[in-house]
C-alpha cells in the first residue's frame, strides 16, 4: 500500500507545475486515495506481468542474474 502522505506531496508538486487546479467539488483526500488505489492497481499488473517474464527462464539463467548483480 502506498503511504498517502507522500502521494499527496506528489500530487501537489505535479498538480501545480502542470497548473491544475482540483475542481471544488473533489476532497483532495478522495483524489489522493482514487489515485493510490489506481497506480497500485497498475503495479499489481506490472508486478505479474514481470513474475511471468522472469519465471519464464530456467534456474540457470536465474543463477546467472544473481551472480550478475554482485
Amino acid at each position: 500500500m502506498l503511504d498517502q502522505a507522500v502521494v499527496e506531496e506528489f500530487l501537489d508538486s505535479k498538480l501545480s507545475d502542470a497548473g491544475i487546479e482540483i475542481p471544488l467539488d473533489i476532497k483532495k483526500s478522495d483524489l489522493v486515495r482514487v489515485f493510490c488505489e489506481y497506480v497500485e492497481n497498475d503495479y499489481y499488473e506490472w508486478l505479474k506481468d514481470n513474475f511471468k517474464s522472469f519465471f519464464n527462464h530456467d534456474w540457470d539463467w536465474i543463477r546467472e542474474k544473481i551472480r550478475g548483480d554482485k
